[in-house]
């Protein structure tokens, strides 16, 4: 599934980041790393929401 996504991620022209939550399955289903990756999502969404004011 890694490698899959990273396949992927390269392929973008869009912005984006690619960050591997540590211990986490594909389905986040292990304790706080759903909450983990939301987290460095919302940081994402809102630096570029935002034209990079957080």
């Amino acid at each position: 599934m890694l490698q899959l996504n990273r396949q992927a991620a390269a392929q973008l022209i869009a912005p984006h980041a690619f960050q591997v939550v540590p211990g986490a399955s594909h389905l986040f289903e292990e304790p706080a790393t759903l909450e983990q990756a939301a987290h460095l999502a919302r940081t994402w969404l809102l630096l570029h929401l935002r034209g990079g004011r957080t």
